[in-house]
């Protein structure tokens, strides 16, 4: 009996060069160890990627996701859409991911907010942040500042603060992510103070009214707070985490500024949909890690005053535990009630 032929056996040295690579990749992720699946992963990708954000254009991460999805594009050739989803903090763009096929053509590149806070602000999700992902990488992380009108009387914290004393509720904060409200909340509680939260579809919306003179002040992420302040709109009061902010050195931490203790940052990282295939798991593991070091994000990272944060598959999903709980106390001590 004649043995059928096949249409590789002059491709088998770079063929068997390929699975090598995709298996020291996977290998190395503990993500993978059919040798069979391993065939499917130089196949992916073939056609555009959408990432899906959370948050309006012109949030951090939708600038990230941009920058992120150009790499990408240099890498593979083939176009990465972005489909910005904002609004109820991140649960729209997160749902719709959920129930995305889980083929690897949707992304979603998102924040703390959907993936460690919103079970503590929410009775009911629209999705499971564990059950209905699958992780892929760590991207950044970075602080926030706090900002007020540059029309303000209150220049410093402490002057913010002895205001809002004197005058409980007179105050208002607006927020347009969970990171943003939870760190005014935290604010509010460790200064001992009542100050009016106003929520936001996304922080640039807060960013607007704040410019109008509708609400008081904000934390905000840097690189939507940062450019206003550079540009006399906004005068930046305080900086979010123990470490002071490299674009803006002269303006203290919250915690220098009087408000003992107050540490808040935030993260960004990459979920695909429940049950995508380890070989593209771990090819877009890899796509994303090295998108993070390009020059596109590496720009973004500087701008927004964040760094590059890479993670295995496992590694994210037990970052995120561990953020899962953090976020809790922290709602929880703020007195946050789920709505």
């Amino acid at each position: 009996m004649t043995r059928p032929t096949t249409h590789h056996s002059s491709n088998r040295p770079a063929r068997r060069h390929v699975l090598a690579t995709a298996a020291a990749t996977v290998l190395g992720l503990g993500a993978l160890h059919s040798t069979a699946a391993l065939a499917q992963a130089p196949a992916y990708p073939t056609k555009a990627i959408t990432f899906v954000v959370p948050f309006a254009a012109g949030s951090a991460t939708d600038q990230l996701a941009r920058a992120l999805g150009q790499s990408i594009t240099n890498d593979t050739k083939q176009p990465v859409v972005i489909d910005n989803k904002a609004g109820a903090s991140g649960m729209i763009a997160a749902a719709a991911v959920a129930k995305a096929p889980a083929d690897g053509y949707t992304v979603l590149i998102t924040t703390n907010t959907t993936h460690a806070a919103n079970e503590h602000l929410y009775k009911k999700l629209s999705y499971d942040p564990v059950k209905d992902f699958a992780p892929l990488t760590g991207l950044g992380k970075g602080g926030q500042v706090l900002v007020v009108n540059a029309a303000s009387p209150h220049k410093t914290v402490a002057d913010l603060v002895a205001f809002a004393k004197k005058n409980p509720g007179k105050l208002s904060f607006g927020s347009g992510s969970s990171s943003s409200r939870v760190a005014g909340e935290m604010f509010k509680q460790m200064a001992g103070v009542e100050i009016l939260h106003v929520p936001y579809r996304s922080n640039p919306f807060a960013i607007t009214d704040l410019l109008a003179g509708q609400i008081d002040l904000m934390i905000t992420d840097t690189s939507t707070g940062v450019p206003q302040v550079k540009a006399g709109k906004l005068n930046a009061l305080g900086y979010s985490t123990q470490k002071r902010s490299a674009q803006l050195p002269d303006v203290p931490t919250i915690d220098e500024a009087g408000v003992k203790g107050y540490d808040m940052g935030y993260w960004f990282a990459a979920y695909a949909p429940a049950g995508t295939p380890a070989p593209v798991v771990a090819r877009l593991n890899q796509l994303l890690g090295a998108a993070t070091q390009s020059t596109v994000a590496k720009n973004f990272f500087d701008n927004a005053g964040s760094e590059a944060w890479r993670t295995t598959p496992d590694d994210l999903a037990k970052f995120q535990a561990a953020e899962t709980v953090k976020w809790g106390k922290v709602i929880k001590a703020a007195g946050i009630e789920a709505e």
